[in-house]
């Protein structure tokens, strides 16, 4: 067993799974503010229950969340000390603001808007959620600064082996961190979005399974009463407008992720020319951008891949933004590569059993080409989805198909997929460096170290392996908890975030304060009911 790889595996597991609750808190969280702002400045009672049930969601995952990120400060002194030594110095500002500003602003408003629905005026009310979700979007902004660090490093100068922060303001206004920050917001509002109309459509067809809504002669939606507590024609309108919120959302997400990732990628063949060159298959230099390529591409040299179907000059368009530069490929980068990095491991003890060994600087291809175009082809399904959404529901309701309703249910992973992918290729891609050299001005060259001699010397492969099965078991249980609580509520509707609906009168159970008085329904439960 080998130390490195199992820390490796460990770190991406864990990380994987704990950034599924990342998009989803953040895009959520904005999506549930605006809606609560819908309720705030008109009053109509389909608004509070959108915030409440969508809200009630959006604690569930931000437990998930927070539990499940615990871990990941811990992996950096478990695992991966050297690293931590390496980068330390720089990282110290960014997490800390993450922790103490960030983290601290977003739980301790949520916490005021949990407790706040009876307590607090309205207006207050809101303000206490819209300042959690700023928190949660900073809470983003410092650790992609920390991340984009790694992919670029600026603002430093190496002192004793080791970078030392000399530029602050260098480290935050990273371009890097400006470009992969909005990219990372557009693609939790991805998420949100099809969460929105996944679960939106599935109670439009149950309304319409069980004969509450029927259609007209015009094909238009007839909103029914049932004697079920909560399921009036206010519960239809809730329904249609969540779901017609997550397709425009998730839309308008698809243009931003696409305009951002466009950014991205023309900075990548900057800083990272290998990287991008893997996920395009380019093996040789040339402008013609592989929509399929089959071979090896596994193998070190990439002389075994060819590009079965292409687009010239596309390559070029997303490298320099027009379609005749020539764009280096895999092969002449690897010599480059070699040239100014050398051709292996230096023979030191930090590098354990991997010492002199030959580098590879071609990252595993079959993740960085596909995982670029599952990033790209789950982003644009979801939008074509969404899109078809928005043209099926035009006259109030869903089609009755019990097979539609399946296929936009499973639709909320498209995006959660995107997002997993989108991650996988730009972390796996920067091998074998965990802090990238970077050819360009702007970057320091001469900063950057090895996954290989990152890893922590004094954690053996069996003391790793064990971590990596408990913490993997954890995190098992961990995900049928949050599935199971996220189903349960989600069939239960509204009544299952708004329980005081359950025990009033159908013409009594909506909060008829007016815009701008002090919130209180009605029938309601103590203060605890909401977070229950």
């Amino acid at each position: 067993m080998d130390a490195l790889e199992i820390a490796r595996w460990q770190f991406g597991i864990t990380t994987v799974y704990h950034f599924m609750m990342v998009p989803l808190t953040i895009g959520l969280g904005l999506v549930v503010a605006v809606i609560q702002t819908l309720w705030y400045r008109t009053g109509k009672p389909e608004y509070l229950r959108m915030t409440k049930f969508w809200g009630k969601l959006f604690l569930i995952n931000f437990i998930m969340g927070v539990a499940t990120g615990i871990v990941q400060e811990f992996q950096f002194g478990m695992a991966w000390s050297e690293y931590s030594r390496f980068v330390g110095d720089v990282f110290g500002a960014p997490l800390a603001l993450e922790a103490l500003l960030a983290f601290f602003v977003e739980s301790t408003f949520l916490g005021l808007w949990i407790f706040g629905w009876k307590q607090l005026k309205r207006g207050v009310h809101l303000a206490c959620l819209w300042i959690a979700v700023i928190g949660s979007a900073l809470s983003a902004y410092f650790i992609i600064v920390a991340n984009s660090w790694m992919q670029h490093p600026v603002g430093v100068e190496m002192i004793n082996g080791r970078p030392v922060m000399t530029d602050a303001w260098a480290v935050f206004t990273n371009n890097t961190a400006l470009v992969a920050v909005p990219h990372t917001l557009f693609g939790a509002l991805a998420v949100a979005g099809a969460f929105l109309l996944g679960i939106a459509w599935y109670h439009l067809w149950r309304r319409r399974y069980d004969g509450i809504d029927t259609v007209g002669a015009d094909g238009r939606v007839i909103p029914g009463e049932s004697s079920v507590p909560g399921r009036d024609r206010a519960d239809h309108a809730v329904w249609i407008r969540s779901l017609r919120i997550g397709a425009v959302v998730a839309m308008i997400s698809f243009a931003g992720t696409a305009v951002t990732g466009d950014l991205q990628g023309k900075l990548m063949f900057v800083q990272q020319p290998m990287k991008m060159a893997a996920a395009e298959a380019a093996c040789h230099d040339g402008t013609g951008f592989s929509i399929l390529s089959i071979g090896n591409v596994g193998s070190k040299n990439c002389d075994d891949v060819v590009a079965v179907i292409e687009v010239p000059g596309l390559l070029s368009f997303l490298a320099k933004g027009d379609f005749s530069t020539e764009v280096k490929g895999v092969n002449s980068l690897l010599e480059q590569y070699k040239a100014d990095y050398g051709t292996h491991l230096p023979d030191s003890p930090i590098y354990g059993d991997r010492a002199g060994k030959e580098i590879q600087y071609v990252p595993v291809m079959e993740v960085t080409y596909w995982g670029f175009r599952m990033m790209i082809g789950f982003g644009g399904l979801a939008a074509a989805a969404a899109a078809a959404a928005l043209w099926a529901t035009r006259k109030g309701t869903v089609p009755a198909s019990c097979g539609l309703m399946r296929l936009a249910v499973f639709g909320i992973l498209a995006p959660f997929g995107a997002n997993a992918a989108g991650w996988i290729f730009t972390e796996m891609g920067r091998q074998p460096f965990v802090v990238a050299p970077n050819p360009d001005a702007s970057g320091i060259d001469q900063v950057f170290m090895f996954t290989a001699a990152a890893v922590s010397p004094g954690v053996s492969a069996g003391e790793l392996i064990t971590s990596l099965v408990v913490l993997t078991a954890v995190y098992a249980l961990l995900l049928v908890v949050e599935v199971k609580l996220l189903v349960k509520y989600v069939r239960g509707g509204v009544v299952s975030a708004m329980p005081e609906l359950a025990h009033v009168p159908a013409d009594e159970n909506e909060d008829k304060t007016p815009p701008g008085g002090t919130p209180g329904t009605p029938g309601a439960d103590d203060v605890l009911a909401f977070a229950y």
